[in-house]
């Protein structure tokens, strides 16, 4: 057989087309979602899935009802688990803006995230814009509290 230049072309751009094949089947990616069931008590809202950061499913994030007005931020805390619940995370926070951000009052609420930076300052949310803001944790805010359903396979 003999070698030619046309011969090393087609062969180079059949090459170049499996490395193109390739590399999209390396760059595709499934995500499936399972049907999963969450008992809801009366009031509670699911506010939807929260994520790890590598994309994997953490939990499933719900609002528990009601609000605490005026309490400092270790009162709120205390307040969300009599309730039955925890202060969402900053994540979470927002989460409940971009889901539920209609069941807020445009005000102020503390997060469970202390500011890493000051101890005695902690991590809150507005909700007319979604910003994230943190404050000396006397200061009297709302509170609403949550839970989260980890579904019975992730446990």
């Amino acid at each position: 057989m003999t070698i030619t230049l046309e011969t090393i072309e087609d062969e180079h751009a059949r090459l170049c087309a499996l490395i193109a094949e390739f590399r999209k089947q390396a760059t595709q990616t499934e995500y499936r979602v399972d049907a999963v069931s969450i008992a809801l008590a009366e009031g509670e809202r699911i506010a939807g899935a929260m994520l790890n950061d590598d994309g994997t499913l953490s939990h499933y994030l719900i609002l528990l009802p009601g609000v605490a007005e005026d309490l400092n931020w270790s009162d709120a805390l205390a307040w969300a688990v009599e309730r039955g619940g925890e202060l969402p995370t900053r994540r979470e926070q927002s989460l409940l803006f971009a889901n539920l951000r209609h069941a807020f009052d445009d005000r102020y609420y503390w997060s469970c995230d202390p500011y890493e930076k000051n101890s005695s300052w902690a991590w809150y949310q507005t909700f007319d814009r979604g910003s994230q803001y943190y404050s000396h944790q006397d200061y009297p805010f709302r509170a609403c509290a949550v839970r989260r359903f980890v579904p019975a396979d992730m446990r």
